[in-house]
């Protein structure tokens, strides 16, 4: 059988609030296959963006065990966790999270710095990347410069710069229009088709379950609701 991309197992996660501590995940066990395109949904508060951050290996679980490409992550050092979100994972963000001063070129070249690559070789991988998200003509404008939907672009396309398997996004369509929104879900949607990209995404947007191939419902810190959209589609037909 083929390894499953993420696998979380009685995840728990507590936060300290003054005396007390709150438990914001409470048992959470999830498998995503490879290639797989995840919607999770719930209200505020009910856990599900603190989920993705102990997946994607930006905070720890207080309790439980997650393995990523068959690794086990949940216990690494700090050094090694750093290591292995940079290779394993790309994160977009509401926000964007672009440099205000660098171009467009040089927002999406940013991990290769990081990494030593030469001016160069990360410029033309960077490139690259802009062109096919249809980018290339703003490759020299600043974020300032670019629409809000232009920026998520380019957010996108350095999340890809280091080619991770896994893509996770937090709200990456709560700051645009619904237009834009949907643009940037299809971007998403044909990742995971045409270079079969794990897509992990945290949205209030129910649009969503129109694209993802999977929706996972929280509420209360564990999971509502588990299902595939096809599944659910394939019933709604079927009542009509």
């Amino acid at each position: 059988m083929n390894q499953p991309m993420i696998s979380a197992k009685n995840l728990v996660k507590t936060f300290n609030v003054g005396n007390e501590f709150l438990p914001v995940l409470k048992s959470i066990s999830l498998t995503v296959p490879v290639g797989q395109f995840v919607g999770i949904m719930g209200p505020s508060g009910s856990g599900k963006s603190t989920l993705l951050y102990l997946l994607g290996g930006l905070d720890r679980p207080t309790q439980g065990d997650i393995q990523v490409a068959g690794h086990p992550v949940s216990n690494l050092s700090s050094d090694a966790l750093a290591a292995f979100r940079s290779q394993t994972v790309g994160f977009v963000f509401q926000a964007f999270h672009l440099v205000p001063t660098l171009t467009a070129l040089e927002n999406v070249a940013l991990p290769g710095i990081f990494q030593g690559k030469p001016r160069q070789q990360r410029n033309q991988r960077a490139m690259r990347l802009l062109m096919a998200l249809g980018m290339g003509d703003r490759a020299d404008h600043r974020p300032s410069q670019l629409s809000g939907g232009q920026q998520q672009r380019v957010a996108i396309a350095r999340a890809l710069f280091n080619e991770p398997p896994i893509l996770m996004g937090d709200e990456p369509t709560g700051a645009l229009d619904s237009k834009t929104g949907q643009t940037v879900l299809r971007l998403l949607r044909a990742l995971c088709d045409k270079q079969k990209k794990t897509v992990v995404i945290v949205t209030h947007d129910p649009g969503i379950a129109q694209y993802a191939d999977r929706m996972v419902h929280f509420k209360d810190g564990r999971i509502a609701e588990d299902y595939l959209t096809s599944e659910r589609k394939g019933s709604q037909n079927h009542v009509a």
